[in-house]
């Protein structure tokens, strides 16, 4: 018979029965965890939990977790970073632990995933043939006739669909039919205004989520429910945040603000219907001129605010807000629900528009009390900024200035709090992104610290939290002080020293920006052979990645691989399938390849993963955490670096079984003042620098397995 709720076994009993149950064995690490969750639900403090691969860290935070909402009352939050992990508890862990637990708690445990609006269907938008956002433009009729088979695939699914939830639509369609389908939260008319309030399919998931006992999403949504007026998640007192090593930058993209010629026309079209056409043409030209503006610029970090650009932003902004004044009231035609929805989503567009443009000024400061008064005067434009881009003016090219126009405006970098760059127009699937500016804040730590860990308690946990040997780069990024939170290292099941070798190439030269220097190349090939094949290279670029596979693939008689020949998903399946094959790629390979077993016994980091120099939005954050006295390299780039480096790593042991080696080709682990800093952010592997014993043991494993 179920227990009453102040019978609910201890943790410790629970995780037990759950482990038994699942057919698995119980782990040190994980029986720590789980314990050091549950303390710190009771004392409602904040914990860092670093738990390697293999520890069991679902279950050692799911069951503590379960035990507080059963005891409560109340849902626990978890979050994650990607939908992998999300299907993986929902589809997986979940369902096993709540038939594991289910007679030992007061009840069944339950559970749901929720995701943003615009992953749900929207019934309204599709019933009562709400206009299309795309672009008036001619299309290639092959792209229109399978852009008709999407949208038709879209209206047959919703009649059966219990969810409306995209990722449950297989094959899925293109972003620019979903959005024909969807809205998102600030363009929802809300379920008591709607026609189809009752029958909507993220209010259905919201109503799921609040009978819950276990809530999963994402750590966007997270964020979005944090700091926005209106709760999107169910009432909850607990957050756990899974992959924390990701939350900073999730919640960063959550907050940039981006303007283009795509958002400002986004905006005419939507407005267009609805007012005078004159104000809305206002708008028009003033899209125009942020268009020609950037597409005349380079891109990059913008540290000092020229007057053409100061020009264009205030007329874009005063444009939007004549716009969003010809409109009216926001409530009126409430009675109106097809209007409603019309206006709602020209509002959406026409805020964004606007309030874009005053962040991106207000990011300059205030204008100096003279701004406008000199036009042309020789000190209106800084030439000499850190960036070392030359005469600012002369980048953008003036275009004169009016009333409110500014002049450039550099403030002191310790008070600077957002960063504003140019992204230059490339091509994304059939699509050309135009060149856009974008505004983020160099630190999202006090929006956290306020906004996050300021009413309920968090626990975060990833396999790589403590970069350098502690918690408090991490704890810095997340907004924590000294007090309020523990840092926990569970440490890892696997004997590192005894399964795994890290290697560094000390004797090769430093990498240089010329592209992969031939030693490399002859270093991978020689590594490569000895073991086999069964190598993956995490490479800092693309370029790097793909000169790599065509030099190799002269070179050797193994099967290689690289990101972009095929879906990242069917590569790790192909890789993963034949043991002599390699996969060379980047970024989503450093964290989301998960291939125990034979098949990968060498990872080959090409170089220290440092920031790019041009990265806008490190390179701001650098110099702004060296204006407050910090020192700017350790706490941005070399966090940056020790965190992928760990990811990076941690490809190689993904069961007790496997051994292999870890080489790194970039001989500044070794031999630089921050190399002690990054080697300590890594597993502890047996080390060395010498190439024939890492060959030997190569040949060795080859031989083995």
């Amino acid at each position: 018979m179920p227990k009453e709720a102040a019978e609910t076994p201890p943790v410790e009993e629970l995780l037990t029965a759950a482990v038994t149950g699942l057919g698995g064995f119980e782990r040190p690490g994980q029986v720590k965890m789980a314990q050091a969750v549950r303390d710190a639900i009771g004392a409602k403090e904040h914990l860092a939990v670093q738990a390697g691969t293999g520890t069991g860290k679902s279950l050692a935070y799911l069951v503590p977790a379960i035990a507080h909402a059963a005891a409560a009352k109340t849902a626990v939050v978890v979050s994650t970073a990607t939908i992998a992990l999300q299907r993986q508890l929902v589809d997986r862990d979940l369902p096993r632990l709540a038939d594991t637990l289910e007679d030992l708690l007061p009840h069944r445990p339950e559970f749901a995933i929720l995701k943003g609006r615009r992953n749900y269907l929207c019934r309204h938008k599709m019933g009562a043939g709400m206009p299309e956002d795309e672009d008036e433009q001619l299309f290639d009729p092959r792209e229109v006739s399978a852009t008709g088979r999407m949208v038709q695939r879209v209206v047959d699914w919703a009649n059966d669909t219990e969810t409306g939830d995209r990722d449950e639509l297989v094959p899925g369609v293109s972003d620019q039919v979903w959005r024909q389908f969807s809205v998102t939260a600030r363009e929802c008319l809300g379920a008591q205004r709607c026609p189809s309030g009752a029958d909507c399919f993220a209010e259905l998931a919201r109503e799921r989520a609040g009978a819950a006992d276990i809530v999963v999403t994402n750590h966007a949504l997270l964020a979005i429910d944090a700091m926005e007026d209106l709760p999107i998640l169910p009432e909850h007192n607990v957050v756990v945040v899974d992959e924390a090593h990701e939350l900073v930058d999730r919640v960063t993209s959550v907050v940039t603000g981006e303007l283009s010629e795509s958002t400002v026309a986004l905006a005419v079209r939507r407005a267009g219907r609805l007012i005078e056409q004159g104000v809305a043409d206002r708008l028009q030209e003033a899209g125009e001129d942020l268009r020609s503006l950037l597409a005349a610029a380079p891109p990059g970090r913008v540290d000092d605010l020229p007057q053409s650009l100061a020009l264009t932003l205030s007329l874009v902004r005063d444009a939007a807000f004549a716009c969003i004044t010809a409109l009216g009231p926001r409530n009126k035609d409430k009675d109106d629900p097809e209007n409603a929805g019309l206006r709602r989503a020209a509002f959406t567009a026409l805020d964004d528009v606007h309030d874009t443009a005053q962040r991106m000024l207000d990011a300059f400061g205030p204008p100096p009390a003279d701004a406008g008064d000199e036009e042309g005067s020789d000190d209106a434009v800084d030439s000499a900024s850190p960036g070392g881009t030359g005469d600012t003016g002369d980048r953008w090219g003036a275009s004169g200035t009016g009333d409110g126009a500014r002049g450039a405006v550099h403030p002191d970098e310790a008070a600077r709090a957002e960063v504003v760059w140019l992204d230059a127009a490339h091509p994304q699937g059939r699509a050309n992104i135009p060149p856009t500016l974008r505004v983020a804040p160099l630190s999202v730590g006090g929006m956290l610290r306020e906004k996050l860990f300021g009413s309920r308690t968090v626990v975060l946990t990833s396999a790589t939290l403590a970069l350098g040997g502690t918690f408090d780069g991490m704890a810095r990024q997340w907004g924590l002080g000294r007090d309020g939170w523990t840092g926990l290292d569970v440490g890892s099941p696997f004997d590192h020293p005894r399964r795994g070798i890290l290697y560094v190439a000390k004797h090769l030269p430093q990498p240089g920006r010329d592209g992969l220097p031939e030693a490399y190349v002859t270093e991978l090939a020689e590594l490569i052979e000895a073991a086999g094949g069964r190598a993956l290279g995490l490479f800092s670029s693309m370029r790097a990645a793909k000169a790599a596979t065509e030099a190799l693939r002269e070179r050797l008689d193994v099967p290689l691989l690289c990101q972009g020949d095929d879906s990242t998903s069917q590569l790790v399946k192909q890789f993963a399938a034949d043991p002599a094959t390699c996969l060379f790629g980047t970024l989503s390979l450093w964290q989301g390849v998960d291939v125990p077993g034979p098949s990968l016994t060498l990872v080959v980091i090409d170089r220290i993963p440092f920031p790019r120099p041009d990265d806008p939005l490190a390179s701001a954050r650098q110099r702004h955490v060296a204006a407050t006295g910090g020192n700017g390299f350790m706490s941005v780039a070399a966090t940056h670096a020790a965190l992928l480096l760990a990811q990076g790593a941690g490809r190689l042991l993904r069961s007790i079984e496997d051994r292999g080696v870890v080489a790194v080709l970039d001989p500044r682990l070794a031999t630089a003042r921050y190399g002690g800093f990054l080697l300590s952010s890594l597993p502890p592997f047996w080390r060395t620098s010498d190439p024939v014993k890492v060959r030997e043991a190569l040949r060795r494993l080859s031989t083995d397995d």
